[in-house]
């Protein structure tokens, strides 16, 4: 499997939340209902932590499921950054987590493992997206295709009118 958009993803998340966070403001203000910049770090991290878990689980032979449902939970979420150390500490735990996916996603896992069906629940905002079984290189490529690049728009979109145009990916 080629982890170089998985890669790429990660890199562009993580240029994105650096951004935000060099913008000048502490913690700029999301739209009613969205999440703050460290909400979505610590989302996507434990995302990522679903993820490694997984393809852990189908490397040592054990059975795994997907479910993304803690990753919305906000106690959970605030939890994270409060371990995490806040901002600085999620991305540097969000760029170990991609390197990790990055190995497990590619040369350590046999293309039979990463084609093993894995029973799988994503929500996005009370809605459920997929529940069904899914490959496992469905979900890794999923975080490259979709997940990252959505959280990477949606920490832009954080940013002041004025910055944003500049730091569009």
């Amino acid at each position: 499997m080629d982890t170089a958009p998985l890669r790429d993803a990660y890199r562009a998340l993580l240029d994105a939340a650096a951004t935000v966070a060099d913008s000048g403001g502490t913690s700029p203000v999301p739209p009613a209902g969205e999440w703050n910049a460290e909400q979505i770090l610590a989302h996507v991290s434990l995302v990522s932590a679903a993820t490694i878990a997984a393809a852990s689980c189908v490397a040592a032979g054990a059975n795994t499921t997907y479910d993304n449902r803690i990753a919305l939970d906000t106690w959970t979420i605030e939890r994270v950054i409060a371990l995490a150390g806040g901002n600085t500490g999620l991305r540097d735990r969000i760029r170990l987590q991609g390197d990790a996916l990055c190995t497990l996603g590619g040369p350590m896992l046999s293309d039979a493992e990463l084609d093993t069906p894995v029973p799988t629940r994503l929500l996005s905002k009370d809605t459920a997206l997929v529940d069904q079984p899914m490959p496992l290189t469905t979900l890794v490529t999923g975080l490259a295709e979709v997940e990252l690049p959505g959280h990477t728009r949606q920490l832009l979109a954080l940013l002041p009118d004025g910055t944003r145009a500049g730091a569009a990916t």
